[in-house]
């Protein structure tokens, strides 16, 4: 397959339809504004103490796919196979320590083609009551597979080696038999603001589900903003799970888009169900492009990321307006809670000196931190938060 030199691409018109976001009056291929570019750097600058990535904007994303085919030749996919987007999943493969890896849409697709293919047919699946996967994937695994969801942990992050006992004893004991085929496991919780899974807990499930020939999924989705944070090997870490799941667009800043990756029996073919699934899009590589780009010497960006937000809460917690609440167990969420001035106000100018934050609950904002922390300093931020109280 030929490459495309980018200039021809544009003019091909092929970035504006593979990228698939409506943006009137950008021209993907044609001269830039000087309006357009300070619009773009000033949201370069900007520090978002929200969501777990950069938040590109459209103007962002488009300039960064230019500057991206600019510095190399790439080679587009077809119908979501082969070129950069085969590259991407050779990388992942590496990443998360398994055979192979495949790119889905979105991980609603990730989950459930996982699940389906290490259920082998008809059987149940031992889930988290406030996974993703149970709650936000719309009885997927139900509707489309013929599987059946045990929910465990109501409430809770972690459900326990125990609990998943007691439903494999019921399940055997029951007046008609029904196999538990897999048990998938969310961590961190995203419904639980980012708490994690607990690390004794797998170990004991990972045993019990050996011995009891289950097999295990990991919705890792956001499994690398856990690592930085547990100071845990992404690969080892993964090892015991049969596949695993990891978001592109969360942080990895891609517009769409998820990997899968376990064995290559499981893997290898896996791009007709997705297809069968309405999962096999013609153009993906504007996702692959970036997704690939930001994996790249992620872990030593956010890892600064996270350290100077350690610097910053250590800051903030010594100024009386400011009380911080971290998760039990948390990741990258935590809460702050900001006294003598109305919070919506607070929210404005700190928006007006370049800081982001999202609604408040009354008079406490979630914050999340993302590579946009690495624009700042703890002492800058912490100047910023302190001028914001005035009036």
């Amino acid at each position: 397959m030929m490459t495309i030199p980018r200039r021809r691409f544009l003019q091909l018109g092929g970035l504006g339809a593979g990228l698939g976001v409506g943006v009137p009056g950008l021209a993907f291929g044609g001269p830039r504004t000087s309006r357009t570019d300070a619009v773009v750097e000033q949201d370069d600058r900007l520090v978002r103490l929200s969501g777990d990535g950069l938040g590109l904007t459209p103007a962002q994303y488009a300039r960064l796919l230019t500057r991206l085919l600019d510095e190399k030749a790439m080679i587009p996919d077809s119908y979501s196979l082969g070129g950069v987007v085969e590259e991407l999943e050779q990388q992942w493969a590496r990443a998360l320590g398994k055979e192979r890896a495949i790119f889905m849409p979105t991980g609603t697709l990730a989950n459930h083609m996982a699940v389906r293919a290490l259920a082998g047919g008809s059987s149940r699946v031992i889930v988290q009551e406030d996974s993703h996967f149970y709650q936000d994937e719309g009885d997927c695994a139900q509707t489309l597979s013929h599987l059946t969801l045990m929910p465990l942990a109501a409430g809770r992050a972690t459900f326990t080696a125990d609990e998943v006992r007691h439903v494999l004893d019921q399940t055997k004991g029951a007046r008609v038999v029904s196999r538990v085929s897999v048990i998938a496991i969310e961590t961190p919780v995203r419904r639980k603001q980012g708490e994690r899974f607990d690390a004794g807990e797998v170990k004991k499930i990972v045993a019990l589900a050996r011995r009891e020939g289950i097999r295990l999924h990991l919705d890792g989705a956001r499994l690398f903003l856990q690592a930085a944070y547990t100071g845990e090997n992404v690969t080892d870490y993964v090892r015991p799970f049969d596949t695993v799941y990891v978001s592109l667009y969360k942080y990895f800043n891609a517009a769409s888009g998820a990997i899968l990756a376990g064995p290559k029996e499981v893997i290898d073919g896996m791009y007709h169900g997705r297809r069968m699934f309405g999962g096999g899009l013609n153009t993906v590589w504007p996702f692959a492009l970036v997704a690939l780009h930001y994996l790249s010497g992620f872990g030593e960006r956010y890892g600064k990321a996270v350290r100077m937000s350690e610097d910053w809460i250590r800051s903030l917690q010594q100024h009386g307006a400011f009380t911080v609440e971290r998760i039990p167990s948390g990741t990258n969420l935590f809460r702050v809670r900001v006294q003598g001035t109305d919070p919506i106000a607070f929210q404005k100018r700190l928006a007006a000196n370049g800081v982001m934050l999202s609604a408040p609950q009354r008079d406490t904002f979630l914050v999340g931190v993302n590579e946009t922390l690495n624009r700042t300093t703890a002492a800058e931020l912490t100047a910023a938060f302190s001028q914001a109280l005035a009036v």
